[in-house]
């Protein structure tokens, strides 16, 4: 695997979605909200919903499972969709959206 020369381009945190044991994969979503799967094999202790701080450097990535890192994505999540959210009262009726003046 050949990483990014620089750190900023890979995700610092990672939770596992899915643990297919029968495949040895764990599909994860990582703090920039990709999904992807990895070697299970690579997650130590791996688990469905266990987090795991990505750490690297000199050509090689680290997986430290963080106990809290879950509960940090859904936040960074919710904060998310927060931001992204429509104007309040946009969808009452009557309110003008941009079309419609």
């Amino acid at each position: 695997m050949t990483l990014p020369s620089s750190p900023d381009a890979w995700a610092d945190l990672l939770v596992v979605d899915v643990l297919d044991e029968d495949v040895g994969l764990a599909e994860v979503e990582d703090s920039r909200g990709r999904t992807y799967a990895l070697p299970a094999e690579w997650l130590p202790g791996v688990t469905d919903g266990a987090a795991y701080r990505v750490g690297g450097g000199a050509g090689q990535l680290t997986f430290t499972p963080d106990p809290g890192g879950a509960r940090e994505l859904r936040e960074r999540s919710k904060q998310t969709l927060l931001d992204f959210a429509d104007e309040p009262g946009a969808d009452e009726p009557g309110a003008e959206g941009p079309g419609d003046r």
